[in-house]
């Protein structure tokens, strides 16, 4: 292997300065900004969300390196609880709506949060039916499923009685 290839085997994308990882973030949800106001009122995507899928986009094309962002996330992770503060003071404020309605407004997130649930599962086993539906899953070898065995055989196997 010759000295250039060790280089950049071993050469390692370097993190970007903060001042840059604040700009990358800045920039994205700029233009998140600029899309979500030219969006359709039919239509309303919250500016973070359409950063979020820009930032996803970005990384998995491999046009931004995690690097470059990783720092500066890893710091509005650990500020997350202290951004959901503004929230919670404005829930507290209003908790003669929560006397009044809130046994509507508990029901209703449980309702929701079944349905999230339901919908979830039943979309992915569409999903994996679709995959093993497929053409190119049906010519491939079939899997080899592992052997079931009895949690004796395993107790034994360990030495114990």
């Amino acid at each position: 292997m010759s000295q250039q290839n060790k280089n950049a085997t071993k050469k390692k994308v370097q993190p970007a300065p903060f001042l840059v990882q604040m700009g990358i973030y800045a920039s994205i949800l700029f233009v998140a900004n600029v899309i979500s106001s030219l969006a359709p009122a039919s239509f309303p995507v919250p500016a973070p969300v359409i950063g979020m899928v820009l930032l996803y986009s970005l990384l998995s094309l491999h046009i931004l390196k995690v690097e470059w962002v990783d720092s500066f996330g890893a710091i509005l992770i650990n500020l997350i609880g202290f951004l959901f503060v503004p929230s919670g003071i404005s829930l507290a404020a209003n908790l003669d709506i929560m006397k009044a309605e809130g046994i509507q407004i508990v029901t209703v997130i449980i309702i929701s949060t079944i349905i999230l649930l339901l919908v979830t599962a039943y979309t992915t086993r569409f999903f994996i039916w679709l995959k093993k539906k497929s053409p190119v899953h049906a010519h491939s070898k079939k899997a080899v499923q592992p052997k079931s065995v009895p949690v004796r055989a395993l107790t034994h196997a360990k030495g114990e009685n």
